[in-house]
């Protein structure tokens, strides 16, 4: 049965997540939030929805309002940026579109990033709705109002708490969705249930098989699961000036190696390799086992993650993590785990032990890297 799930702003609610299989809800959910027919809307998307999935979207909306417009980009992490944001607030204003009209971001993590800006930021903001396509982004991004861009090589560097007036997940498109694509939603899931959640971790364990599979019940639960998880973090911290930060578990070094990459590697998959290096990082502090450390790796590659990467080195890993938007006084502020289901934020730990971490994950030609997973391997 499909699902729904409210998220509240400052104490008062503020939009719901609905899980669906279709987009047959999409017009009452219009109703319920007062949109009138007159209003014009665009959806933003890229390229590839474009050709594979925008045609039965746009004749849903077509049906609700009488002005529709679109707008398309390349797909990627490198149209996430200004230039492109430019473009948007160009058709927007040749379109005469007012604070009254709609921004619906149908697409993954980058089209709802850059739209989320955009519609916070045309005309000091006007709505937007969320319709993610990604199983990344349908258990992360599109949930709490994170919304930004890349600024030069810099990723999430420009952007705003803005919160979307729907987010609406239409699972089957799940089933179009490449292998690659879908493990890299799968590093942000497990993250979930590694920071918050020991019985939903393992839980996802016990569901491998079935999860890979796609089994539609299975796959409905672990996103509402997932959201669930999500939702009460954001809710208890919107702005991220505390506990907000733990969903960043995987990411100080992940970010790292997705940018030293030249983001050519999928984002869950560069998250994955921050775990691996956390995990082991958590161990030596004697949080973990190490026992339960190798069972965390092996649950990663079980599920396609990476935990090596080639072709990087340590001290440039470590030199872009000092780029990070999430420093704190000039010190990386590092998600580890006090155990499974409980995260903390460490501020203290040494460039040395912090080198000892990703060294870790560094992938060394002659090694046994059986069942070890290696991000950048074709």
């Amino acid at each position: 049965m499909p699902k729904s799930i409210t998220v509240s702003y400052e104490g008062k609610p503020s939009y719901s997540i609905l899980l669906q299989q279709d987009y047959k809800k999409l017009p009452e959910e219009f109703g319920r939030l007062g949109y009138h027919t007159d209003r014009k809307v665009c959806i933003v998307t890229d390229f590839n929805l474009l050709n594979l999935h925008f045609n039965e979207l746009e004749n849903v909306i077509k049906s609700c309002f009488i002005n529709v417009t679109s707008f398309s980009f390349p797909a990627g992490e490198a149209q996430k940026n200004l230039d492109t944001v430019q473009k948007l607030y160009e058709h927007l204003i040749t379109h005469y579109f007012d604070r009254h009209d709609i921004l619906i971001a149908f697409g993954g993590g980058v089209v709802g990033d850059l739209t989320g800006f955009t519609a916070a930021t045309y005309l000091r903001g006007i709505d937007f709705i969320q319709i993610p396509t990604t199983l990344l982004s349908q258990v992360d991004s599109s949930i709490g109002g994170k919304t930004g861009v890349d600024f030069l090589q810099y990723k999430n560097m420009v952007g705003a708490f803005y919160q979307p007036k729907l987010v609406y997940m239409n699972l089957s498109l799940l089933h179009t969705l490449p292998k690659d694509q879908f493990v890299s939603g799968m590093g942000e899931i497990l993250k979930h249930g590694l920071i918050k959640s020991k019985s939903y971790f393992l839980w996802l364990q016990q569901n491998n098989t079935k999860i890979m599979e796609l089994q539609p019940d299975i796959i409905e639960e672990m996103i509402y699961n997932s959201c669930l998880i999500k939702r009460d973090v954001v809710e208890r911290d919107p702005k991220e000036n505390g506990e907000r930060a733990l969903l960043n578990f995987g990411h100080t070094i992940g970010h790292a190696v997705e940018k030293l990459s030249d983001f050519k590697l999928f984002h869950g998959h560069c998250v994955g390799v921050g775990m691996a290096a956390a995990c082991r990082l958590s161990r030596d502090l004697g949080h973990i086992s190490n026992g339960e450390c190798e069972n965390l790796l092996h649950t990663l590659t079980l599920f396609g993650l990476p935990i090596q990467v080639f072709e990087l080195s340590a001290e440039n890993i470590l030199a872009a993590t000092k780029s990070d938007k999430k420093m704190l006084a000039g010190k990386v502020k590092f998600i580890l785990l006090e155990s499974i289901g409980n995260a903390y934020i460490n501020p203290t730990l040494t460039d040395a032990q912090i080198l000892e971490g990703i060294s870790s994950i560094l992938y060394h030609p002659g090694t046994n890297t059986k069942g070890s997973g290696k991000a950048g391997e074709e």
